[in-house]
């Protein structure tokens, strides 16, 4: 196994002037430096990343938990947060919530037992009641992804949801439609509570009558169609429910866009290769996972800074599975 002595013996230089350069603990002269990269290279040496945390007093590691079931949109995210990190100099440790309380508890002390400078999160349903209290006390740098809290006190980023959903339910009624149906994602998730409120405001601003039982919850599209009067048009309210609406279309045999008008929140990659295309709100997801590493480099160099809470606006993609030419 190579050794820092085996760089220093390679560089010509002591084993004090390699750990400068590898820890950035003092300035070297810009000739040596160029010969101990060099021997790095030769050598394949990787560095003591638990020796470097004791001089440095940090592990440039950063920790994400999410939840990782069945959900695209996340992949794409996190691959931003990954990029991000890594043109920071920071290495990312990816746990899995399951998006449930006890997994995402797990998932959290995991991260702190590796000794992460900071923890990204998107939180489930109950990470108000365990974990977040928990991050707080202990003061570690973290930054809310996604799924936002109307707490202050931590900082977050994530997509604008409300005007965005009213946005897509006006764009229906402007088609005509008074039937307007919403199903959502998993109830208790602020995203969920979000567009759900973004629906009523679209339906008030279109002029049209709220009616609890045009609401499905977690991709029912079927509850919503044996209706007496079911809708003529449906906002799926994330990208899994999408998935489920659209097979309890094609199950019954109905025609997106002449039967059942559809948009949805969330841009999927495959939104323009069915037939007939979907409008959808596409979320700025690499802006998302950017801007949430630099507030979480943000933290960590400056713990008393003011927390941020940054929401970023969606983008309608129009295409015809809302009826339109």
């Amino acid at each position: 196994m190579t050794t820092m002595r085996d760089v220093a013996a390679l560089a010509g230089v002591s084993i004090t002037t390699v750990s400068h350069v590898l820890n950035e603990t003092r300035p070297v002269a810009p000739d040596t430096r160029a010969r101990v990269q060099r021997a790095i290279e030769e050598t394949g040496y990787t560095g003591d990343a638990i020796a470097r945390s004791l001089v440095t007093g940090g592990t440039t590691t950063l920790g994400l938990a999410v939840s990782l079931v069945s959900h695209p949109y996340f992949a794409e995210l996190i691959a931003a947060i990954e990029g991000e990190a890594t043109r920071a100099g920071y290495t990312l440790v990816l746990i899995d919530t399951r998006d449930t309380a006890e997994s995402e508890q797990a998932a959290v002390r995991m991260l702190r037992s590796r000794r992460v400078d900071g923890l990204l999160l998107t939180p489930g349903a109950g990470a108000g009641g365990a974990v977040l209290p928990e991050l707080k006390r202990l003061g570690i740098p973290t930054v809310l992804v996604d799924r936002l809290t109307v707490s202050q006190d931590l900082d977050q980023v994530g997509p604008e949801n409300v005007q965005a959903t009213s946005a897509l339910v006006r764009h229906l009624a402007e088609r005509g439609h008074r039937r307007i149906g919403l199903v959502s994602g998993q109830p208790g998730l602020a995203t969920t509570d979000e567009r759900v409120l973004g629906y009523r405001l679209g339906l008030g601003r279109a002029g049209l009558p709220w009616d609890e039982e045009l609401v499905a919850h977690e991709g029912v599209l079927g509850r919503l169609l044996a209706l007496e009067s079911p809708p003529t048009a449906v906002v799926a309210g994330e990208h899994t429910v999408l998935t489920s609406v659209l097979h309890e279309v094609r199950a019954r045999g109905l025609r997106i866009g002449a039967d059942l008008a559809l948009v949805a929140y969330g841009e999927v990659e495959w939104a323009e290769l069915v037939d007939p295309s979907l409008t959808t709100m596409a979320q700025p997801v690499e802006e998302i996972g950017r801007t949430a590493v630099r507030l979480l480099l943000a933290r960590i160099g400056d713990p008393q800074r003011r927390p941020e809470t940054i929401r970023l606006a969606p983008e309608l993609r129009h295409r015809r599975s809302c009826g339109c030419a």
